[in-house]
């Protein structure tokens, strides 16, 4: 095993922690004034809207203890049932909802969808948590409103603004930052100034800077990576009069290092090499809102390009020999109306939006003899959808209706031109006072997306079935959430939510490799033919069979004065129509995540310290059918974690977790799983963090 190896920067930022910690201690125990708690994190509005009260969840960063020092997007996106984060590293993680990865997924950072897949064994989302102050998670697709690309549903990550951090009457502040994480030598700094030059204006400026190093799963086995990051965030806003505010911003994540040529599969035994992740995303936005409630217009202009640079060791110009990158340009444009009538209150929401993802690669004869671009292609995608949420007393309705006009990439689908409608409509019934029950349904239509960069052109051994279809289907759900209030004490309450779905997916689209478990694929003509794939064929972009999704949700929340207890449950099973086989199993990544539970458990025992507890049980998952052999052992997790702020220093702030406490060695079962190890992406062992943060 790997000796851990404590340096001089964790030895004086642990005497710091220890200290603040420890500071008063005696004093602040007594103290009287005893707030909530703030580590329970999944929070449910209840409002007249079904879509927007118990079908979305919101998970507040700086709320979330955990979350305060997360480095990963499983840190704290896990905690919502339904929701599962894959990869151990930020180069390969992968969110899952309901077992449908990123790709089938909306996926937007401050309104700018992050679209378009680069390489396969390598994640989608490159963003440090570091910057982000909410993730709002649609669990299914439940609204016209999310637009295509989004069959499982969708992630809208915000990042911080100068609003969030300013105090009443304050003008200018900053915000520092540092962290350590013992299993790999992790190390955050960084560094945040916000102000209000006027009443009008607010700016802000963060940068932030990771070094890791290699890790270690609970066996004590190297995790290969060996990297440093940077992540850059600015931002500005003004009101311009009464009714109009514009906003600008710019984010970066920079990550270069070393890492595992397929980084899923890190305990193999082929050596590491340079790469270089980053992502970049523009935004302009503007809102306009008069003394009217028939006019709210919300516009988003954006600009956001994900790159992967790698040296597979070829003589390169630029000192990489290996592009791809994927950049979507767009535009949306929303309005909500509220018309008040005597058939009820109407809430309307109209919108259109338009965006173009294009992909670039860049082989090594094309980065040494600079001839073009050997592998590009795009895609366009325009939506008009409206939205009506109807509010009759107890009883709403919503209906919707969307129309998509599609232009699917040349390469793929040979720039076919899909127009499409589809319709949705949910309802929300009060059976008793703060107990709704509700029930919605969504068609569902995603066109062929843009291949991976990497197999983007031909010649890479990719072949495309000549008869690709668009994917359709529809998605529908039943629940109740209730909250029940004064049960053991004045003013707690428990929140309980419970629901069932159905997602069932028409010409579900594949990319196949060869020798994988579709045995009789033809890389002649890209069908499912008796033949074998030939070894010169890399895979296939086939319409798989159709799948059906089903499964349930389960969570409760429990608050009282200054505890919260928080317990939740997860099941999705998917299953082909043909073969019985689970989606993407041939990837040893497929959708089946087992049955999840989780115990989320916060204390505040005076008005300066909260402790959490979090717990995480993941059954075994046995395959559908016997020609499967991607079986996923179970496990458990538990996190142990406090925070302390001494009200002798405003605005300091120490965090202290124990992260898989007991060691144990194991892979989520959104990563890799294998019966062979060294195709397994296993999780990190024990994991010491600690932090401070200083906000003047």
């Amino acid at each position: 095993m790997r000796e851990v190896k404590l340096s001089s920067r964790l030895t004086v930022l642990s005497m710091g922690v220890a200290a603040v910690l420890c500071a008063q201690a005696a004093s602040a125990a007594t103290a009287a004034d005893m707030p909530n708690t703030t580590l329970q994190t999944i929070t449910v509005t209840a409002n007249s809207s079904v879509r927007d009260s118990v079908q979305e969840d919101s998970v507040y960063i700086d709320d979330y203890t955990p979350a305060a020092q997360a480095s990963h997007l499983s840190d704290f996106l896990d905690v919502v049932p339904g929701v599962s984060v894959g990869g151990t590293s930020s180069v390969n993680q992968r969110i899952r909802i309901r077992g449908l990865e990123d790709s089938n997924l909306k996926v937007t950072v401050d309104g700018a969808r992050q679209e378009g897949k680069l390489f396969y064994h390598m994640g989608d989302i490159t963003i440090d948590p570091d910057l982000l102050k909410q993730a709002d998670v649609a669990v299914g697709n439940n609204s016209v409103t999310l637009g295509n690309d989004a069959l499982g549903g969708a992630v809208a990550f915000e990042t911080v603004d100068a609003a969030d951090l300013l105090k009443p009457g304050q003008k200018i502040g900053a915000k520092l930052k540092a962290g350590y994480a013992s299993n790999n030598d992790e190390l955050l700094t960084s560094a945040t100034v916000f102000g209000a030059p006027s009443d009008n204006v607010d700016l802000l400026a963060y940068y932030g800077k990771r070094d890791t190093s290699s890790g270690e799963d609970g066996e004590g086995r190297e995790l290969f990576e060996d990297s440093e990051s940077e992540s850059f965030l600015l931002k500005a806003g003004a009101y311009v009069g009464d009714d109009h505010h514009v906003g600008a911003s710019f984010s970066r994540t920079d990550k270069e290092g070393v890492f595992p040529f397929r980084p899923d599969f890190p305990s193999r035994s082929e050596p590491p090499i340079p790469q270089q992740v980053k992502r970049d995303t523009y935004t302009l936005d503007h809102n306009f809102n008069p003394a009217n409630s028939l006019i709210d217009v919300d516009t988003t202009v954006y600009q956001t390009e994900t790159q992967i640079l790698r040296d597979n060791g070829i003589e390169a110009v630029s000192g990489y020999d290996w592009d791809a990158k994927v950049k979507t340009t767009g535009v949306k444009i929303e309005n909500t109306s509220v018309i008040d009538a005597a058939s009820g209150r109407h809430k309307l929401i109209a919108g259109v939006e338009h965006y173009k993802k294009q992909s670039d690669f860049y082989s090594a004869e094309d980065r040494t003899t600079k001839l073009p671009v050997s592998g590009k292609d795009s895609a366009k995608n325009t939506s008009v959808y409206l939205e009506d949420q109807w509010q009759m007393g107890k009883l709403t309705l919503t209906p919707g209706v969307r129309y998509d006009r599609y232009e699917a990439p040349e390469f793929i689908a040979g720039g076919k031109t899909y127009d499409n409608v589809v319709g949705a409509l949910a309802a929300s019934y009060e059976i008793a006072p703060r107990t709704q029950v509700f029930a919605s349904y969504t068609q569902l239509f995603n066109g062929p997306d843009l291949s991976q960069t990497i197999f983007n052109r031909d010649g890479a051994g990719t072949v495309v079935n000549n008869d690709l279809k668009a994917e359709e289907g529809d998605n529908a759900e039943v629940g109740v959430v209730t909250t029940l209030r004064d049960l053991t004490t004045a003013n707690d309450s428990l929140q309980l939510s419970g629901k069932y779905f159905e997602t069932n997916i028409e010409n579900y689209i594949e990319f196949v490799r060869a020798g994988g478990r579709r045995t009789g694929m033809n890389c002649t003509t890209g069908q499912l033919g008796t033949s074998a794939a030939p070894e010169a064929c890399q895979g296939v972009i086939n319409n798989d069979e159709d799948f059906k999704i089903k499964g349930v949700e389960l969570s409760a929340d429990y608050r009282a004065d200054n505890f919260n207890m928080g317990l939740s449950y997860a099941r999705a099973r998917s299953k082909g129509e043909d073969t019985g086989y689970n989606i993407s199993s041939v990837s040893g990544s497929g959708s089946e995540s087992g049955d999840k539970y989780m115990v989320n458990l916060g204390y505040a025992p005076t008005s300066t310290t909260e402790l959490g507890w979090r717990s995480t049980y993941v059954a075994d998952v046995t395959p559908n059918t016997a020609g499967d052999d991607n079986e996923k052992p179970g496990y458990d997790v538990h996190d142990i974690f406090m925070t302390y702020a001494p009200t002798q220093i405003e605005g300091l702030k120490a965090t202290l977790g124990v992260y898989n406490i007991f060691d144990e060695t194991y892979a989520s079962h959104a990563s890799r799983n294998s019966i062979d190890d060294a195709y397994t992406d296993f999780e990190m062992g024990r994991n010491i963090k600690t932090s401070l943060t200083y906000q003047f």
